[in-house]
């Protein structure tokens, strides 16, 4: 039953968009990769390169590098040389002749105050990856002071490992015919059980009881088999939502710590079938078919999964995506859930340097015997300044409101956060996130320590990618 549901999940998928997407050939529209793919970490590599310094730079008169000159301006001279670029020599300077050499400037060397800064080239842990597949993965270590309850970071006082990660995948490409593809997830750590099968009763449905002791767990989130036909690809198995601007993995997220509504409101896992349509170099069109959520490969409802992305304009890009449906058949308690989830993300680059984030989500659901079993509502604010590749200065404001059976009958409960942090990339691989979080609970829910109406907690992680 459960292979023949997941595989009529594949032909509802594909048929979606089977009688436009054959229908178009010959486009070159990227490839859109959901938020488990994206990285903060890595965004700079997915920038256009600057442009290769002029030979008139390649070397410079001894009267031009005197320290304040425009030739030892590192950023500027420098930053057009890439990685390469690791001491003043190689921008036609003497280190000594300038204010600490390439990739030096900024308050101790570390291009805190917007100075230059060299990130280096990142080490991999297969870089030619083995036979076609790339393989890698992260080490979060995190610690915070307080524990913010219904969200990750629920074990404080302890240096703690938030995730050890490994992937292995071989992305489908579909740009010269049929193409293969598929990824597998694991992961150990405090968050590892946050991620596991959970939707359902059965304690040993696929990863759900996989506990290590304290906080620790291992889960394996994603497992999935992938075809891609011109600008048309089919994802089937166990993946990852595409709803929301969080993810549960570390790389993916800009703070430490979560949003209360991606915790409590959103999916975190499907199993079925998901398609990518590029319908142009701006427009993607997402559709599928899932049994529930946050399952393994056991069923748990039957749910419609889509949405689109579009780029607006060179400022504003737009995200929607939506689960309707059934999910939370099989869980604890068995009260069953219909209904759905609406998500809204509005991007927008207001200067090359300052990102503005808005998203809304909306949640309602009944029982299967009727009456409301849980109503949410979140609206999460961020604004992020990139003061040069190696330091960002991030804010984030949510609110999160809800009222239902699934949170003891509380109605119409307003829970406020505020959070603010830094990104610190010590070089490609390493990155520093150490943040400040501020919660207020109105009707002291249990958000705080000691149901506390107002907290604030501080902590952060070091993330090293491989």
């Amino acid at each position: 039953m459960k292979l023949s549901k997941l595989a009529l999940s594949a032909m509802i998928a594909g048929a979606c968009f089977a009688g436009t997407a054959f229908g178009q050939t010959n486009r070159t529209a990227p490839k859109y990769y959901p938020a488990s793919y994206y990285s903060y970490q890595d965004g700079a590599a997915t920038q256009a390169p600057a442009p290769i310094a002029a030979a008139s730079d390649a070397a410079k008169p001894a009267s031009d590098c005197s320290a304040g000159s425009p030739a030892c301006d590192v950023a500027a001279i420098c930053d057009g040389k890439g990685s390469s670029c690791d001491s003043m020599a190689s921008c036609g300077c003497a280190a000594s002749s300038c204010n600490g050499g390439c990739g030096a400037g900024g308050l101790l060397g570390l291009g805190l105050l917007g100075g230059g800064c060299n990130l280096g080239d990142p080490w991999k842990l297969a870089p030619n990856g083995i036979a076609g597949v790339t393989v890698g993965g992260w080490t979060s270590v995190g610690y915070h002071d307080r524990n913010n309850y219904f969200s990750f970071n629920n074990y404080d006082g302890r240096v703690q490992l938030g995730q050890q990660w490994l992937f292995a995948e071989k992305i489908a490409d579909g740009s010269d015919g049929v193409g293969f593809g598929g990824r597998i997830d694991y992961v150990y750590g405090t968050d590892a059980p946050d991620t596991q099968a959970f939707g359902v009763a059965n304690p040993s449905q696929w990863d759900n009881n996989w506990d290590n002791g304290g906080a620790y767990g291992h889960a394996i989130p994603q497992l999935y088999g992938e075809v891609a036909v011109g600008d048309l690809s089919v994802k089937v198995g166990h993946f990852f939502t595409i709803v929301g601007n969080e993810v549960v993995q570390s790389t993916g997220n800009f703070f430490y710590s979560r949003q209360f509504t991606f915790y409590n409101a959103e999916p975190f896992t499907h199993t079925g079938a998901l398609t990518t349509y590029n319908v142009d170099a701006d427009t993607q069109l997402y559709n599928g078919y899932v049994m529930g959520w946050d399952s393994g490969f056991e069923d748990n409802g039957d749910a419609y999964i889509g949405g689109f992305k579009k780029k607006l304009n060179d400022t504003f890009t737009l995200l929607y995506t939506t689960v309707l449906g059934r999910f939370g058949d099989r869980n604890a308690g068995a009260v069953g859930e219909n209904g759905g989830v609406q998500n809204v993300i509005l991007t927008a680059n207001l200067t090359e340097k300052l990102t503005y984030i808005s998203q809304t989500d909306v949640l309602y659901t009944h029982t299967n015997a009727g009456g409301t079993f849980r109503n949410t509502f979140g609206n999460i604010n961020y604004l992020i300044y990139k003061v040069n590749d190696c330091v960002s200065i991030g804010n984030r404001f949510e609110w999160f409101n809800f009222s239902g059976a699934a949170f003891n009958n509380v109605r119409n409960d307003d829970n406020f956060n505020y959070t603010a942090g830094i990104n610190y990339k010590v070089n490609s691989n390493l990155v520093l996130r150490p943040e400040a979080r501020w919660v207020w609970d109105r009707q002291r829910f249990g958000f705080n320590e000691n149901n506390a109406s107002s907290q604030v907690a501080c902590g952060g992680d070091m993330v090293f990618t491989f």
